[in-house]
């Protein structure tokens, strides 16, 4: 009996349809370590709302919950629930260091639109 051995780009898009860069994953396997735990795995949910239409939730996660996808970056695991997926198809989640900002980015094609602080004065 033999068996094929499948093996899979980093840089492919996810089953999700997430892109996680080579930046992004490296930021979260380091804080991963530093929780001192390897049951952990980043959790991106979407909750609409927010002025782009959509707000996100990312968080590091221990469960697994029905329905979940789970993409592979590199070792770093990218959870994202059932009802999440769609909204994040095409999403590409990075990580920015740079002196004027600092944190995770998320660039998703499907939000309806964008604004900024100070758009609502006149």
């Amino acid at each position: 009996m033999t068996t094929e051995a499948h093996t899979e780009s980093v840089e492919a898009t996810a089953p999700s349809g997430i892109i996680l860069t080579d930046v992004a994953a490296v930021k979260v396997k380091a804080l991963i370590e530093q929780e001192g735990r390897d049951d952990l795995r980043l959790r991106i949910a979407v909750q609409p709302g927010g002025c782009s239409g959509l707000r996100y939730q990312l968080f590091f996660d221990e469960r697994s919950l029905d329905g979940d996808v789970v993409s592979d970056f590199g070792g770093v695991e990218v959870v994202v629930d059932r009802m999440s997926s769609p909204y994040l198809a095409g999403a590409t989640i990075d990580f920015a260091d740079r002196i004027d900002a600092q944190g995770f980015t998320i660039d998703n094609p499907n939000a309806q639109n964008s604004c900024a602080c100070g758009d609502s004065f006149h």
